[in-house]
Parts: C-alpha cells; structure tokens; sequence
C-alpha cells in the first residue's frame, strides 16, 4: 500500500524578505482574551425612505472651530474633495500603525509580475466592503457594499465607497464577484454600476437574486453570472474558484483568486457552524486543497477576532424560539434581519407546530421571503402565510408576525410600531415580541428607544440579553485558527473589521505560524502589492466616504454635516440688516429671529440692541462695506450668545445694500 501524501507544510516566499516595505507589524503580543460573549451581526436591513431637502445659504457658526471635530466617520462629498485627511478618527488616539498609514503617498507603478490590493471600503470599519485587485492592467472587484449612517450623519441615508480611484478606470473592470447578499457588500452595486452598466455581476443563485431586485429599483439591466461552489471562472487575467462558506445568509462563497502572480483566498463573511440548518458545510477540504497548492495572500473575515472559542450553531437558535412562541398566549412579533433566511425558516417552523399564521411585515422582509421561497431556500407550507389583511381578521394565539427592525432603524416596521405609527398593526398590552438579533454598536440608543417604546405599550419584549434568540454569523477566534492552519498562506491580510479587530486578526494568523513580517494590517484606501510571493505596503489612494441623501449622490460632504449638527445642537439665529450704501447706516431696526434656539420669544432682544449699537459704532468708523458689516455682527451676537447661553447656534447675518 502506497504511503499517503504529505500534507504541504506552509507556504514560504520565493525571494529573500528584506524590509517588509512600510508595512505596519501586527500586536506582538500572544493572542488576546476577548472578553465578549456573542458579538454584533454587522450587517443591517434597513427600508430607508427619501426626503427632498432645501439647500441652505453659505452660513458660519458662533464657534466655527469647532467644525470638522462633530463627525466619527468623516469624509467629504464628491464635490468637495475626499482626502484621507478628511476622514475623522473615531477615537483621538491614534495607533503607530494608522498614523505610519496616513503618511503613506501614492504608489508607484505595479512591477509587470505584481497583483495590487487595496480596499475602497470595509478595513478599518464595519460595511461598505470593496476590495479592488489589479493585475496586467485589469481590475476585479470583490463585493461593493453600503454603510449605515450613524447619529453623527443627519439626514444621510446610506454611505458608499469612494470609487474615486477607478472611475477613470472603470473599461478596466473585468468583473464585480460578490460573496454574499448582504447589504454591507451588494448595496453600492447599482451605485457603480451607473458608472458603467455593462460590468459583469458574479455571484450565487440567492445573491443574485437580491441584486437584480435591487438593480429593478435603479432602472438597470445589470450582466449576472451566476455561480456555485465549485466552479471556476475567468474574467481577463482572473482566475477565480468558488467555495462554499456559512454565514447568516444563504449561498454566501469565498473565492480563490488565481493570477500569474499568487494565488489569493478571499473568505468574504464566514463561519464554521458544523450542524447548519441547510447542510452546506464550510468547504474546509476545499481551504486545504487550496494551502497544499499554495495561498500566497489569505484575506480573512475579523468581525469576531476578538471573540474566544467557537459560535454556537444556528439550530440551536430552534429550541429557544420554540419554548419562547409555544408559552405565548397571545400574538407574538419576531424582528430579524430581513435577509436571514435560516432564522426566520425557524420562526416559520415553530409556528406551524403551534397552529399559528405567519406574517411578513416590512417591504424588504416581504422582498426578501418571496425571493427565498421562489428559489427553494425558504420552506413554507401551503396557507400557513398571510398578508396584513388577513392577520388583523385573527386572533393573537394564532398569528406571528415577522418584521424589519431589528436594529431600531427609525422608518421600518417594529419601530413604527414603538411609537404607534403602524397604519395596522398596534401593539397590545398582551404582545410578546422577540428581538431575534444582535446589538449593532452604535445602534444601541435606537434599539433601546424601540424597546422602551413596546414596553411603554405593555409589550413583553426579549432579547439576545435575556434569551439565546440569536447567534453570530462570523467565525470567532477558534474557528479563525482553524481557517488558518487549513490554508497556511505565505502571507495574510485581516478584513472586514475595525482596528480592534484587525489586530486580534493578526495576532491569530501569527500564533499558527505566520510570520509577523509577512501580515499585513491596511485599512481603506491603503495600496498593498504581492510581488515575488511577499505582499507589502507601497503606498495609499485618497478614499473617503460618498454620501447618499435623497436622490444625491456625494453632494453632502464632512461640512454640510457639520453645520447640520450644529443646526440640530445649538439652533439657528438669522441677522437682517439694511444698510445706506453711501455711509454704512442702518435704513432701519435689525432684525434678529431663531429658530430652534428659545422659545422665549423675547430671548434675543438683547442681541437686537447690541447689533443696533454695532451697526452705530461701524456706520462712525465709516465702515459700508457688507461683508465686514455681517462678519462684525455675527461676532457680536456670537460672543453675547456664548456668554449668555453657552450655546453655539449657526448665526447667519444678512446685509443688504440700499
């Protein structure tokens, strides 16, 4: 009997490693213990609705310093400029690493036998996630993602990756390949494809599925190529092979990049649930297969990289929802993810065993489950799903409800609900509504004002605090290790994550062997080139953040919100003067007016009489000229607010000439 093979022991680099080029190091430390239990899902299913807004006048504020310090996640509309200077850090601290970065300058040409990487969105943050590859003059995108604006970005509603550094590029594309279906990787797909409508669209049967449903949105007729673990492809000098992965999502995909260069491995979002509810297993041969040959860059999901040991199963998830519905005794309401087919196929199981109707409440949720059922990977029996209609007709023991709103997003359903909006359906002292997902950072007030809403309806509301109603859809530490000593790459690359998680990332790939020197810790718009097997950083594109408010597009920029934040905080005192043109006195009394200031109404009469001894004191000076007029004005008003108040409102002075 012949020997078996030997396993192919980790990949080396093929020339002498001399300096790692500016490439930060990992954290040298041996790997953290995290200390969170279940992390956050960081993808979120919004229905998000526009509202048409009036450009306001050029304007300046009592304490214009302030500017530019409002906003965690910075960046500037398209026609504003977006230079990574723009970007607010989210904390004041800065690491060795990030601020190395920052000093980064352009790259150089791509060497002839190099593959180029680099992130338009998605390292360093949570969503938006597009990677770029170049090689031989062609690019091939991976994922092309949204982000959810935060507090801090009023009126925005959705943030895109900059395509700044291939709109002149864009013939070049040889195709857009996404993972998955989640928002946070397809939701700027109609986005650039405005910028040309022909790019091929890879990606699973479900995926696609999503995206096509998007596109007919956005009037476009996108080209899809749809694919299955498995397969192979090739878009220009590409090669790509597929690999099925778990995730809270059906038919998400990894993909193996092939290029004279190297050899990559891109696991898109994933986990190791070895029990899935669909039988579709991780292909972790496959992973070890790919190492045997030879992964030459490995870049790996960081969500949970800071999370210890090993995510519990989604059929886990089964058990408690069916002890959490069989107890009710009168209507329950579950909120998920509108594209979390596997959690809410539990939902619909449970109810059927209890004699119960479902239904689907929320325009993305009711999208989503006819999509999934139409193609097989929902299961619903027959006249066991109803619509708005039909369920008021009902009565609560025999009727679940299925809605959007997981996350508190203000326009979706469950939070229309909380506040008694819902044109039918309104919460009952008796109703029993589970919150079957995570905590989304920087969703927590939203999330609480929801649940705070339902309790003060005489709602019993459950969450992942108080029941296992959810588990995570990312890999944690322990199952990263074992992606790592499957694959074994020569060097790795953590994605998808912010700082935090991309240290702890590194840390792993280092503790099963990977050199410190050999991973490579780049966030958005950091240039990274694989050349002779080793992957180093030369250089940084300027990237920032597109925002999306109404129907515009990168027209809303860092100061747009900034003086959206001050309007929101501090209020707005309008100034109009009327001025002799010849000697600079007032025609007549100033007008002083605010709005959201006071409701005092005589709160800024004392403004008014400083601003009539302003205009006297310059009109003797034989100042006329308006601008230093309204700049005097709003000085004054502005030092008297503040010593007043201690407020900073926007303080606009108008001086008209007659």
């Amino acid at each position: 009997m012949s020997e078996p093979a030997a396993r192919r022991p980790r990949r080396t680099a093929r020339r002498e490693a001399g300096p790692a080029a500016p490439a930060p190091e990992p954290q040298q430390e041996p790997v953290p213990t995290p200390v969170a239990a279940e992390p956050a899902e960081p993808t979120v299913e919004r229905e998000t609705e526009t509202v048409a807004t009036e450009s306001a006048p050029v304007t300046e504020t009592a304490a214009p310093e302030a500017r530019g310090q409002r906003s965690r996640r910075g960046g500037r509309g398209r026609q504003s400029g977006r230079g990574r200077g723009e970007q607010a850090r989210s904390a004041p601290a800065v690491t060795p690493e990030a601020a190395a970065q920052d000093r980064l300058s352009l790259p150089p040409k791509l060497p002839k036998q190099g593959l180029r990487v680099f992130a338009l969105g998605g390292i360093g943050e949570i969503g938006r996630n597009m990677t770029v590859f170049e090689y031989g003059g062609k690019l091939l995108i991976v994922d092309c993602g949204v982000l959810f604006p935060e507090d801090q970005q009023p009126g925005v509603d959705l943030i895109l990756p900059d395509f700044r550094p291939i709109e002149d590029r864009i013939d070049d594309v040889a195709a857009v390949v996404l993972t998955h279906g989640h928002e946070d990787h397809i939701g700027a797909v109609p986005f650039l494809l405005r910028l040309r409508p022909d790019i091929p669209v890879v990606g699973s049967k479900f995926t696609l599925a999503l995206v096509a449903a998007k596109c007919r949105e956005h009037r476009l007729h996108p080209r899809l190529l749809e694919v299955t673990e498995g397969e192979r492809t090739e878009h220009g000098p590409f090669e790509c092979e597929y690999f099925a992965v778990n995730h809270s999502i059906p038919d998400a995909l990894a993909v193996a990049i092939r290029t004279p260069a190297g050899t990559v491995l891109h696991t898109g979002d994933i986990k190791l649930d070895q029990l899935p509810l669909d039988g579709r297993l991780t292909d972790l041969a496959g992973f070890s297969r790919l190492g045997d040959e030879g992964v030459d860059l490995f870049l790996v999901d960081s969500t949970n990289a800071e999370v210890p040991g090993f995510v519990t199963p989604e059929r886990e998830i089964g058990g408690v929802l069916d002890t959490v519905i069989g107890k009710a005794r009168n209507r329950v309401i579950v909120a998920s993810f509108a594209s979390h087919v596997h959690r809410i196929q539990q939902v619909v199981d449970v109810a059927q065993k209890y004699g119960r109707r479902v239904c689907f409440v929320g325009r993305s949720m009711v999208r989503n489950m006819q999509i999934a059922q139409d193609l097989g990977y929902l299961s619903v029996p027959d006249g066991i799903v109803v619509d708005l209609d039909q369920a008021a007709t009902l009565p609560g023991d025999k009727l679940v409800l299925i809605s959007t709103g997981s996350q508190g997003e203000p326009l979706s359903a469950l939070s229309r609900m909380a506040r008694g909006e819902h044109r039918q359906i309104h919460i009952r002292a008796d109703d029993l509504v589970v919150l079957a997902s995570s905590l989304i950072p920087g969703n927590e007030n939203s999330v609480f004002t929801v649940v705070n809403g339902l309790a003060r309806l005489g709602a019993t509301v459950i969450t992942q605090q108080n029941a296992k109603v959810h588990v995570s859809g990312h890999a944690s530490a322990g199952e990263l290790l074992y992606l790592y000593n499957a694959v074994r790459p020569t060097n790795a690359m953590p994605v998808h994550g912010e700082w935090r998680h991309l240290r702890a990332n590194a840390a792993l790939a280092v503790a099963t062997g990977v050199p410190e020197e050999r991973v490579v810790l780049a966030e958005d718009g950091v240039v990274v080139d694989l050349v002779d097997g080793i992957a180093s950083i030369v250089g940084r594109v300027p990237v920032g953040h597109v925002y999306v408010d109404g129907l515009s597009v990168g027209d809303v920029g860092e100061s747009t919100l900034s003086d959206r934040l001050v309007l929101g905080e501090g209020g707005f005192i309008a100034i109009t003067v009327a001025v002799d043109e010849t000697t600079g006195k007032a025609v007549s009394p100033p007008e002083v007016s605010g709005r959201g200031f006071s409701d005092d109404p005589t709160a800024l009469a004392e403004a008014a009489e400083l601003v009539e001894a302003e205009l006297l004191r310059l009109a003797g000076e034989g100042v006329t000229d308006t601008h230093r007029i309204a700049q005097a004005v709003r000085r004054i008003v502005g030092r008297w607010v503040a010593d007043t108040y201690r407020r900073r409102p926007m303080i606009v002075p108008t001086v008209i000439g007659v």
